[in-house]
This record gives structure tokens, C-alpha cells and sequence, in this order.
């Protein structure tokens, strides 16, 4: 099981970035939200999602993150230079906390949604979390909690009930100024 950072330190990628994060409480939300901004980097980031192929990371894009409290998920809204959605990326995971540094964490349990802003949907890495289970990386409580946390994302997507699409939108827009966080949220 890899450990995953918000402030992504470790991704040689990136040559230049901002790391804001802040944690929120209130009605829609209880939890930590970063922006990662990336202002320079040696080559884009492209993924292939069906028939689809994005550029997910390059200069001036940002990926607001959403740690929710007491969740067995993390969100990631991924937005280009002219701040418009690109899709949502949804990992499972075991934990999540924060370090000293108050950097959130979380252990990731290989099994992903994506939400493309066009409302494709794609369950992935399927294989990894079979490999996971085959290898001793991860439990049979572990699986059987990946599986059940992706079934609840989808049936909520698929109901329209998943909050952070519209949340993520109005955050980006109306929370964010230079990278950083306004004052109020």
C-alpha cells in the first residue's frame, strides 16, 4: 500500500509548484482542502480514459483536493490554465491523516473513479487492487473496503447525489486567489 502526500514533494515532474491547504468545517464539508498549482514542469501529464485522451498536469493547471473527514476517499478535481474542469479523480483508501507539517496523507487502496467533465465514468485499477490482495499488500478487510466505498461513489454519481463536482466548481472560482486561499471559504 503506497502512502500518498497532498503536497506531492516527491513528483520530479514538477520543477515549480504552490502547496496552499487549509482545513474547513461547515455544512457541505469537514476536512482538508489543498490546491496544488503547478507553475513549471519538464513535460505535460496526458492519461487516455476510453476513446479520451486529457492533459491533466501542465503549466498553469491546479488540482484541488478534498480530504473528508472520517472518509475512506479522497477527491481531485484537476482544472487547466483558464481554471475549467478537466475531471474529477476519486481514490479509495484505507486512512488518511496529516503530518507534522500539516500536509495531508493518505493510503491508497488502488482502486479509482473518474469523472470526466463530459460525466464519462471509469472504474480503474481493478487489476491492481486483485494484484494488491494476491501479494500480501493489502487485507481481505482492505479489498472488500475498497470495493464497497467505489460501489457507494458510483451509486451516487450515477444518482446525482456526489457533491464535490459543484463544490469543487464553486471552490476553484470563488476561494482561490494567486494559489492561495482567500480568507474566507
Amino acid at each position: 500500500m503506497k502512502r500518498k502526500f497532498g503536497d506531492r514533494a516527491n513528483w520530479r515532474r514538477i520543477s515549480r509548484r504552490r502547496f496552499t491547504c487549509r482545513y474547513v468545517e461547515s455544512e457541505r464539508f469537514t476536512g482538508y482542502i489543498t490546491l496544488y498549482t503547478i507553475y513549471n514542469l519538464k513535460e505535460p501529464l496526458w492519461k487516455t480514459y476510453g476513446t479520451h485522451t486529457y492533459r491533466i498536469a501542465d503549466k498553469g493547471y491546479s488540482w484541488l483536493q478534498y480530504y473528508p473527514k472520517d472518509s475512506h476517499f479522497i477527491v481531485t478535481a484537476m482544472f487547466d490554465e483558464r481554471e475549467e474542469i478537466i475531471q474529477w479523480y476519486i481514490d479509495t483508501c484505507k486512512i488518511q491523516g496529516v503530518t507534522d507539517q500539516g500536509v495531508p496523507w493518505f493510503d491508497d487502496l488502488y482502486l479509482d473513479v473518474v469523472v470526466l467533465r463530459n460525466g464519462e465514468v471509469f472504474l480503474l485499477d481493478e487489476d491492481e487492487l486483485d494484484d494488491a490482495l494476491e501479494r500480501n499488500d493489502i487485507t481481505q478487510t482492505d479489498y472488500q473496503l475498497a470495493v464497497a466505498t467505489a460501489q457507494q461513489l458510483m451509486r451516487e454519481i450515477n444518482n446525482k447525489q456526489f457533491l464535490y463536482f459543484l463544490m469543487s466548481l464553486e471552490h476553484r472560482k470563488h476561494c482561490f486567489e494567486n494559489g492561495e486561499f482567500r480568507r474566507n471559504l
